[in-house]
């Protein structure tokens, strides 16, 4: 798990990790800055984005769930109307710990680049929502068990881990 700058070994995209998230998503990669958590095999699982696309777009969505199985498995939440049961917890502590992960997940893109259209906004309803659990599982997996409560929640009911390879054979996928 990384935030920025992503600077690290780990969180430095190669070639090769560029292919295996656009071979992930079944487009080309855009715009990644980093690989904020990888799978225990090695293969991106969520890519932090630049705040403005090349294209001038603004983008909210720094930390991107790249992993299929991971995007599968959060789907299936979504699907079965998690996401209601889990806004009916922002009361007390974890509104407040909600709170402060919107905060932290702003003080990480804005530590890349402020967006004015942005300003004030981050990803997946925080921190009066639960509006998008990939969002939220992506934060939860980059920044770290403890930050983002409702993130973690999602992780903990979804048949997805991070401590289990789901992840198909990338051989033939880019340059080693």
């Amino acid at each position: 798990m990384t935030t920025p700058p992503f600077d690290t070994p780990d969180s430095i995209p190669t070639a090769r990790d560029i292919a295996i998230v656009s071979a992930q998503l079944g487009r080309p990669a855009r715009n990644v800055i980093g690989i904020s958590a990888r799978c225990v095999c090695g293969a991106p699982t969520v890519v932090a984005t630049k705040p403005r696309l090349e294209d001038g777009t603004p983008f909210p969505t720094l930390y991107y769930l790249s992993s299929p199985a991971a995007t599968a498995a959060v789907s299936t939440l979504e699907a079965t109307g998690v996401m209601p049961e889990l806004a009916e917890l922002l009361v007390d502590d974890v509104r407040d710990a909600y709170l402060a992960a919107h905060e932290a997940y702003l003080a990480d893109r804005n530590g890349i680049e402020f967006v004015e259209e942005l300003d004030g906004i981050s990803a997946g309803g925080m921190p009066t929502r639960v509006k998008c659990l990939h969002a939220l599982v992506a934060h939860s997996l980059s920044a770290g068990a403890g930050v983002n409560p409702i993130g973690d929640l999602a992780l903990e009911r979804a048949t997805w881990s991070p401590d289990v390879c789901e992840c198909v054979d990338y051989e033939l996928v880019g340059p080693a």
